[in-house]
């Protein structure tokens, strides 16, 4: 059977009160989304509004993002996202919030996007996430009230990273305390490095470089 994944982007576009956009980080979505073709699975895209999601990150000289974006079903697909509430949930194997400093703004408070996490990975399915993308995770809970993130190892765009790019006071909560203060075990390395943890069906990486471990730790864990 072909694996469906589907990532999960931001519909937020503005950087606090700083006057930038932001959006989904392109490349955390264009670089694991060539993975999972290679691996024949099939790929969709879902948004916190719907519609066509705000983007961030596009950069000249990358190529596979370039790529991704030229794609005609590719560009259909991201012009037309559906809400959570508009998926199946028993049609996805792979959920994968996608990061882009918008998300800390919306995904935590979308609680269909949440209820949906809830039902992929409680019908066994895997729960993935890089960089902000694990802004998600905050209030995702499961069918018991446990914060799916309680007890494992997660990583994420870690407090010192937000500093080291001078968005400690821009963004709306610390991330990696909150997933901390959700019970979370919380797992990082130095700065701007690849890093991503797999704990059962729960992957997590820490930042951009990170997108395509995630992937493939997604793949290992939906096909132990």
């Amino acid at each position: 059977m072909t694996v469906k994944v589907l990532f999960a982007l931001t519909s937020h576009g503005t950087l606090g009160d700083t006057g930038r956009a932001t959006g989904f980080y392109v490349p955390e979505v264009a670089h694991p989304a060539r993975v999972f073709a290679e691996a024949g699975c099939e790929i969709g895209f879902v948004s916190v509004q719907g519609g066509a999601p705000p983007r961030d990150g596009v950069k000249p000289d990358d190529t596979v993002v370039a790529e991704f974006l030229a794609d005609p079903a590719t560009r259909r697909a991201l012009g037309e996202t559906p809400t959570a509430d508009r998926v199946d949930a028993e049609a996805v194997d792979i959920l994968y919030y996608a990061g882009g400093h918008g998300a800390m703004w919306d995904f935590p408070h979308d609680t269909a996007l949440a209820a949906l996490g809830a039902r992929v990975y409680e019908r066994g399915g895997v729960v993935a996430a890089v960089c902000h993308g694990p802004a998600g995770l905050v209030e995702l809970k499961l069918s018991d009230g446990t914060h799916l993130v309680e007890g494992k190892q997660v990583s994420s765009f870690t407090d010192d990273e937000e500093a080291a790019v001078g968005l400690t006071d821009v963004v709306p909560f610390p991330l990696e305390t909150t997933l901390t203060r959700r019970g979370a075990k919380f797992s990082k390395a130095p700065d701007f490095t690849e890093h991503a943890v797999a704990d059962g069906r729960l992957v997590t990486g820490q930042n951009p470089a990170s997108a395509v471990k995630v992937a493939r730790l997604a793949l290992a864990a939906l096909r132990p």
